[in-house]
Formats: C-alpha cells, sequence, structure tokens
C-alpha cells in the first residue's frame, strides 16, 4: 500500500485544477502583455483569476502580485519593507521557513539591517510579551516576520494579536501564510496586516505559483527588473497557466474548507490518539489542540530504540511518504532548525506527518500498523 503523508511539502494537484490549467495551456497562449486579440484573452484569463482570488480573501485585486511561490513572496516582502518603507530593523523567530530566515540573514549582512529573534516556548509559541518588549526598544523601522503557522510543527500564531502589538508600535506585519492559505478564511479588510503569502502546490494547486498580498496603502518599488508586469513589480511573463490552477485550486479549498478542515482534523485526532495508546512514551512537537495547532501538521517525537536512525528509511521501504522536518532542508547535514529552535530531544527520532483532503482513515491505520511493527509492537 502506498500512503502519502508529506502534503505539507507538497499536495497532488486536483483534478479539477488540472481540467481548467489543460484548456488554457491549449487555447490561451497569447501574451498577456500583447494588445491583440489572443493576448487580451490571456490578459482576461489572469485579470479574473486575481479579481476571484482577492474577493476570497477580501483584498483588492490591485493588492495582488502573482509570483513563483511563496519562497520569492516572502522574499519580496523583505525587499519591499526594506526599500520601499526604510525599515531598518526586522524581527523574527529562529524558526521561520528558510525562504524568511535566509532572507533576513543576507540582509543583515549585506544591508546592515538589524535583525532580532522573539523569544519561544517549548511548543513553538511566540513570546508576545517579549514581542512587545522588542518593538518598545526599537528606534527605527521595524518588520516584523512570523508565520502563521510553523511547517513542521504546525504551531499557530495568534495573527489578530500580533497585528495589534505592531500598530501600537508603529511596526509592519508580514506573515508567511504558505501552509494556511486555503485552510483557514483570510478577511483583509478585518486583518490589519501588510504582507501575507500563497504557495499554490501547497492547497492541490500546480507547482511554481503563488502571491504576495501587499497592503495598498504601501508603496512598491520593482522586485524583479523587466517589464511592466505586475504593475511594474514583477517583470516577466506571467505564468497564466499557473495562474489559472491557482485560482482554481483556491476556489476549490474555499467552497469546502469547513468540509476539508472536519475531515482531516479527525484523521489527526484519531492518529494522535491511537499513538498514545501503541506507544507510552509517545510525545508531539508543538501544539496539537485543534485551536493553537494547524489541523494538517502533526510532528511525533517518537521513544529511542535500535530502530530510531531507520525510521523514516523503514516507512519508505513499506510505501509511506512523511518526513522529519522540511523538505526544503532535505539533504542538508544538520538537524531541523525548528526542532532546535525550541530546544527538543535530538536523542529522540520524529516523523512529520502531513495529512491531506484525499488522505483516508485507511492509509493511517496502515501507517500505524507499520509504526507498531517497527517498534517490535
Amino acid at each position: 500500500m502506498n500512503v502519502y503523508l508529506d502534503n505539507a511539502a507538497t499536495t497532488p494537484i486536483a483534478e479539477e485544477v488540472l481540467q481548467v490549467m489543460i484548456p488554457a495551456l491549449r487555447n490561451e497562449f497569447g501574451n498577456p502583455s500583447s494588445t491583440h486579440q489572443y493576448g487580451r484573452k490571456a490578459k482576461g484569463a489572469v485579470e479574473g483569476a486575481r479579481k476571484s482570488i482577492a474577493e476570497r480573501i477580501h483584498a483588492r485585486p490591485s493588492s495582488i502580485v502573482f509570483t513563483s511561490g511563496g519562497t520569492e513572496a516572502d522574499n519580496m516582502a523583505i525587499h519591499t519593507a526594506i526599500t520601499s518603507l526604510q525599515v531598518k530593523t526586522i524581527i523574527t523567530s529562529p524558526i521561520e521557513h528558510h525562504a524568511v530566515l535566509h532572507s533576513v540573514e543576507n540582509v543583515r549582512d549585506h544591508q546592515n539591517i538589524k535583525v532580532k529573534m522573539v523569544q519561544l516556548d517549548s511548543k513553538g509559541n511566540v513570546d508576545l510579551q517579549h514581542l512587545n518588549t522588542l518593538l518598545e526598544a526599537s528606534n527605527q523601522r521595524t518588520l516584523v516576520s512570523l508565520m502563521h503557522a510553523n511547517n513542521e510543527i504546525g504551531t499557530l500564531l495568534p495573527l489578530d494579536d500580533v497585528s495589534k502589538i505592531c500598530r501600537e508600535h508603529g511596526a509592519y506585519f508580514h506573515s508567511d501564510t504558505v501552509q494556511t492559505m486555503g485552510h483557514y478564511p483570510f478577511n483583509l479588510t478585518a486583518l490589519d496586516i501588510d504582507f501575507i503569502t500563497c504557495s499554490a502546490h501547497k492547497l492541490h494547486g500546480p507547482k511554481g505559483v503563488g502571491f504576495l498580498y501587499v497592503n495598498p496603502a504601501i508603496p512598491s518599488v520593482p522586485f524583479i527588473q523587466g517589464g511592466a508586469q505586475e504593475r511594474g513589480l514583477r517583470g516577466g511573463t506571467e505564468n497564466l497557466y499557473g495562474i489559472v490552477g491557482l485560482n482554481k485550486a483556491l476556489e476549490l479549498a474555499y467552497n469546502a474548507m469547513e468540509k476539508h478542515q472536519t475531515h482531516i482534523q479527525g484523521l489527526k485526532t484519531y492518529m494522535i490518539e491511537q499513538l498514545r495508546s501503541a506507544f507510552p512514551d509517545i510525545a508531539f512537537h508543538g501544539e496539537i489542540a485543534p485551536e493553537n495547532s494547524l489541523y494538517t501538521i502533526l510532528n511525533v517525537s517518537f521513544p529511542p530504540s535500535d530502530q530510531s536512525s531507520m525510521l523514516l528509511f523503514s516507512l519508505d521501504l513499506k510505501g509511506i511518504a512523511c518526513s522529519g522536518g522540511s523538505a526544503c532542508s532535505s539533504g542538508s547535514n544538520q538537524g531541523s532548525h525548528v526542532l532546535g529552535g525550541i530546544h527538543a530531544d535530538s536523542e529522540r527520532p520524529n516523523a512529520r506527518f502531513s495529512f491531506s483532503r484525499y488522505t483516508t482513515k485507511q492509509e493511517v491505520d496502515y501507517t500505524l500498523k507499520v509504526l507498531k511493527e517497527a517498534y517490535g509492537g
């Protein structure tokens, strides 16, 4: 039996998404920047998708900038904060995605930007009092960059609370929402935030496309030089087929969001209960309570054993795909920076199981069976 439980890394493309992309690939081959009928048709598809996406998150269409995915969107947000807003200090956390951490390290080293790390508890929750203290002590324009849900341990950030703290101190706020877009509703009329991000392949859309939301009050400068695409902010011919697929993926996610959440949370809760029953010394990284945890991610800390070092390999041999952390860090000799950032016990093996609307109870039961066998149960 083959079981895919690595949906935090990427999701299988939905058939409905594929079906709207195929006609676009065949028929809408015009360049959206061209003024003839082929270009106008392509431009209409891009702008129709932009309008539809904006409506779903309660934003202006002009606030949506299409990108190649979440990494570019995160980079663009940080670039915009520095070049357009004259930000001189960035406050982030040690467990952010590398798209943020590596970007802020780069501007620290090459653009003389101060970088400060907010404190976390053992489950990855941001210490809001410490954040407030850091902002009180800052006498420069500051960007706070904190992800909505951690991609390895699933702990959720209280966006409204962080937004209020930022506004009280005149700081700008960017949140990497790659893991949560399509899983939770966003109302950017009510949420006071400057930048959020999306990557289509995290919600059953195609790879290589996403978007950055930019608060309309923020003046922007080009991130990628070239043509006048994306209001001059990102030169280069738009990925029309990807944009159409992204729009459809988000439509599907929003139309059945409550149904998907109920299904996936049920599987996650069931797996937690079964693991606790099978392994007395089982533990979980990050928050697992539904109100504090992204329902698609479960990071499990297993008791040490002779099979510990081979856990993921053993699962793979049995047809089960999961990970020990972020796929963006696979192949690295270093351990997970997220688990290191919350001071997790490095002697215990861990596995990140991440679910989707296509995951079944039968697949979870098979995974549990293999895990018990691997530990001699």
